[in-house]
């Protein structure tokens, strides 16, 4: 019996003839990281309050609104979830009388969505519990190198904002 050929490594070229190698790859590592935060903190309201990651995102948004009240398509924007996911959540919502939907004033149309009390006592119950992720998650680096990843994830955000537009014809090396 011939020897087992090693595992080749699956490694895709560039156009600039470069390796991708995902765990040096920030797109890749980025995603990593927010989705182990995300189910990290999920962890603390999924069984207690019987809600999803899309169900938390929008009480965070709603509820940091005061009374003020938001269309889907708002929702959608402020929590880069695509209409589709929102709405499901959106439905779930509604059944389980987390938010309101009423007819918008000017656009009979627009729904927006406000939380209901139940929905805001979720919010109060969760947020100190998130907040507290953070914290602890964020002890890992000092006051000088927060203020530096505030900075440049900003940045990044920014620069991922501009290329969103067009960007076959934005990134450089695409065929």
């Amino acid at each position: 019996m011939p020897p087992a050929s090693p595992r080749r490594k699956t490694v895709r070229r560039t156009a600039a003839g470069s390796e991708l190698n995902l765990s040096h790859f920030l797109p890749y590592r980025v995603s990593v990281l927010a989705n182990t935060i995300s189910q990290t903190v999920a962890r603390l309201y999924e069984k207690r309050f019987h809600i999803t990651i899309p169900e938390w995102r929008i009480i965070a948004v709603l509820g940091g609104l005061g009374n003020e009240t938001l269309s889907a398509g708002e929702i959608a924007a402020a929590t880069a979830m695509d209409k589709v996911q929102v709405s499901r959540a959106i439905s779930r919502m509604l059944d389980s009388e987390l938010i309101l939907r009423e007819a918008g004033d000017t656009d009979r149309r627009k729904a927006l969505l406000t939380l209901t009390p139940k929905g805001l006592e979720i919010y109060r119950e969760i947020a100190p519990m998130a907040l507290a992720y953070e914290a602890q998650l964020t002890s890992a680096l000092d006051a000088d190198e927060m203020q530096q990843l505030n900075l440049l994830l900003s940045k990044l955000q920014t620069q991922a904002d501009e290329l969103t537009t067009a960007p076959e014809q934005r990134i450089t090396g695409m065929r």
